[in-house]
């Protein structure tokens, strides 16, 4: 060996990943340590050093210590790079076969993998490192499908995927894989909810919490279980950022359902996450105590579709998204200014303020006779549901026209017929294999009449839920009044509105056109859409606009 090859470093590289770990102690790092260590000095090779990766994929070669492994190798200082077995350098034939027999090579590095007789400098030994890395991939994959079947299996059994307790939760030290709220940070979570209800957001809301020195998810789980979250900061501990708080008020954990398989990834080489809609995880509803009840979660929800940022008066809008343009069915500009009086803030048709009076009119009304309004109709319509229960139940009840339920029964008709033709597919297809392993029709007959029905099957899959969710809005606005005679003996006493009480009640307002345009003393209609029963009589005006 030449006295340049003396100096150079003698690379002792071991991984192990969670995979591997299952293997138990022969694939420890210890024991590859031990291995690689006392190899190298029975063949005297000069200046060891090590390279560790634990935790990490064979799959991939983004691993910190062989990335600074080739950094060491492409600056000239290593001589020698020792593995355990090939499968310790990677599982990913195509790479593996790369760096082995073009990225060392090209840097004057010889390479040996000890349990699999593989050295660089001895070509009869190379001859089957192909396959060998082809096993090792197909490990990968074998391993992965495994995983995956494993996941499914516990997500349909309704088990929770996550390793770690959200905030507002701890892991049930008595029941594996449930959660059991956790008080002091569940009040943190009911405050956020609140606070979006009341027409604050995200930002708004991290900035309050920030200023009132409330520890921050990642830091309240180290402090509280010793738990180490990514992105932990110990030198910001109340460091709340606007996508955690958004991201926890649309997370349905909090009224107690568990949604897995929300994440996947393409492949076991590709590890990059993809979302998937609501519709295509599994849903457990009610799998664990909820901390915000349905009507906190509906109205955060309305609120955060309908977000906008406050003013340049740094005032919200408490009916943002709710007034509605009745001719254009645009949403309605609210207008302040620091020089108008509050009697003067008024709402503007947006399509009329962008296009002008060719598109649509002004529809202009001014905020505070929009309030008075609104809180009066409010307090009659709940005043009529909680007095005159029956009689308001009634009303509505026949304000469901019979076209509806005709609608209704229509729909439950074509669902039951969906499901009863996807259980017949089902049958088909178990009739043309056993024709097809017994002979009785050719394998292309097979093929044939299998694609169509395979085709109708996969349409089925995504019209049958699709009718569901239709089914069950019909439905949920036929028992609309029981909901809203509910809410209206919550509150008794209304005496201002805010943005949570209007979208409690409120589903828009749309506001009309003056019979005579910019006329102080015209009438204006403005109609007001109740959640879960609709308009209950026009309300009309003359004052003062």
């Amino acid at each position: 060996m030449s006295q340049s090859n003396q100096m150079k470093i003698t690379a002792l590289y071991c991984r192990l990943s969670q995979d591997d770990g299952l293997d138990g102690e022969s694939n420890s790092i210890q024991n590859q340590r031990r291995i690689l260590e006392t190899y190298a000095r029975e063949h005297r090779f000069p200046n060891i050093q090590f390279y560790v990766d634990d935790g990490y994929s064979g799959a991939s070669f983004n691993r910190p210590d062989f990335q600074r492994m080739m950094a060491d190798m492409e600056d000239g200082k290593i001589g020698i790079i020792i593995t355990k077995d090939l499968s310790r350098l990677g599982r990913n034939q195509l790479h593996t076969g790369l760096y082995i027999e073009e990225r060392f090579p090209q840097f004057g590095v010889r390479y040996i993998a000890i349990n699999d007789n593989v050295d660089t400098e001895n070509a009869e030994s190379n001859d089957l490192m192909p396959f060998k890395n082809l096993f090792n991939e197909w490990f990968v994959r074998d391993t992965s499908r495994k995983i995956r079947a494993v996941q499914r299996a516990k997500a349909q059994r309704g088990e929770r995927l996550g390793t770690r307790a959200p905030y507002g939760y701890k892991k049930d030290e008595n029941a594996k894989g449930k959660l059991i709220v956790d008080e002091e940070a569940a009040a943190v979570v009911r405050r956020i909810f609140a606070l979006c209800a009341a027409g604050n957001g995200p930002s708004q809301i991290a900035r309050l919490l920030k200023s009132e020195q409330v520890l921050c998810p990642t830091m309240y789980a180290y402090e509280r279980f010793g738990t180490k979250h990514m992105g932990l900061s110990l030198g910001k501990p109340y460091n709340w950022e606007k996508s955690t708080v958004a991201h926890m008020l649309e997370n349905e954990l909090y009224i107690g359902n568990t949604i897995n398989m929300r994440f996947s990834s393409k492949s076991y080489k590709d590890k990059r996450k993809i979302e998937h809609p609501r519709e295509e995880c599994i849903v457990i509803e009610g799998s664990h105590e909820a901390i915000i009840d349905r009507e906190t979660w509906d109205i955060v929800q309305r609120v955060r579709q309908n977000r906008k940022r406050p003013t340049k008066m740094e005032e919200l809008n408490k009916y943002s998204g709710l007034v509605i343009c009745a001719d254009c069915g645009s949403t309605m500009v609210l207008h302040r200014a620091h020089t108008m009086k509050p009697t003067q803030t008024n709402f503007t048709c947006r399509t009329y303020k962008k296009e002008g009076a060719e598109v649509c009119t002004a529809h202009y009304i001014r905020e505070c006779v929009l309030d008075e309004i609104v809180l009066e109709d409010i307090r009659r319509v709940t005043a009529m549901a909680r007095e005159h229960t029956q009689e308001f139940a009634a009303y509505i009840c026949d304000r469901q026209s019979a076209e509806l339920r005709r609608e209704i029964r229509r729909q439950e008709l074509e669902l039951s017929g969906m499901k009863k033709r996807e259980a017949e597919l089902e049958a088909i297809f178990k009739r043309l294999y056993e024709d097809s392993v017994l002979g009785r029709i050719t394998t292309e007959q097979f093929q044939t009449l299998s694609t169509s029905y395979v085709a109708e099957q996969e349409q089925l899959k995504t019209a049958i839920p699709q009718r569901e969710r239709e089914v069950a809005k019909r439905k949920a606005t036929v028992s609309g009044a029981d909901n809203f005679i509910s809410k209206a003996r919550r509150y008794t006493d209304i005496q201002e509105l805010t943005p949570e009480l209007l979208r409690l009640f409120i589903e828009k307002i749309v506001v009309h056109e003056k019979d005579v345009k910019w006329s102080k003393h015209a009438r204006q209609t403005v109609e007001i859409h109740y959640t879960d029963i609709g308009v209950v009589g026009n309300m009309s005006t003359t004052k003062s606009a």
